[in-house]
């Protein structure tokens, strides 16, 4: 990891929501985003899906990336990045408010802190990765063809990539690994990301699925305001 610890002394919550229904996930974690105003503690999310699904970079355009996939339901995130396919990916997402370090750096430096804690993960579990040093894009468009500097590669292809959205109420990085790595159970894969929060001194609270009553009200509206509407999946 960072030599700085980014980790040291900060409360990270960790969320388990399982697998999931696909807009729903996106509207989660924008909700996990507005609702940290005020928060003092950064959220680790783990979650799945219910069903094979795509999503997509809030600025790209729907009917580009409608023919890149044939994957249905086809979502546009509120974080940027590429198309993604989840069909057998692992999903996560880190949710930190204002006041966390993470919230003051800048886009690229919080993308790599990101995946040096995978990095560290993985290393824990056996699984040796890489980190890009220089983008390598592949398919305009698409996550997962290519790299961007800072992606987390193993034997030279890219393992995991994630997308960002910073603004008044926090930061939200939304991230994919895929594939995961052969004989790597899942479960393995997130203790392992936990272990590397306590051993860089985070205080962990292992919350599982519960959520708060103001995040579960927030995820409503912003599935009937947004993620079920073809206005805003469809908006460019």
């Amino acid at each position: 990891m960072n030599t700085d610890e980014p980790f040291a002394g900060e409360r990270w919550r960790v969320l388990d929501t399982g697998p999931g229904e696909p807009m729903w996930n996106m509207a989660l974690d924008e909700a996990l985003l507005e609702q940290g105003t005020g928060k003092t503690s950064a959220v680790l999310r783990f979650y799945a899906w219910d069903g094979p699904a795509a999503t997509f970079g809030y600025l790209q355009r729907h009917k580009v990336v409608s023919e890149l996939t044939a994957v249905r339901p086809l979502i546009r995130r509120c974080t940027g990045g590429g198309l993604v396919s989840h069909e057998a990916d692992w999903t996560y997402s880190v949710t930190v408010p204002p006041g966390h370090p993470w919230y003051r750096l800048k886009a690229v430096a919080s993308y790599r802190c990101l995946h040096e804690w995978l990095q560290a993960a993985f290393g824990k579990i056996g699984v040796a990765t890489e980190l890009a040093s220089v983008a390598d894009p592949v398919g305009p468009g698409q996550c997962f063809l290519g790299a961007e500097e800072a992606d987390l590669l193993l034997g030279g292809r890219k393992l995991a990539g994630a997308a960002q959205r910073r603004n008044r109420h926090g930061l939200l990085i939304q991230g994919s690994v895929q594939p995961p790595p052969r004989g790597v159970p899942v479960e393995e894969w997130r203790a392992a990301m936990i272990s590397v929060l306590r051993a860089q001194g985070a205080v962990v609270v292992p919350v599982g699925s519960q959520l708060e009553f103001d995040v579960v009200e927030c995820t409503r509206r912003l599935m009937q305001t947004r993620y079920l509407r073809v206005e805003y999946l469809q908006k460019r």
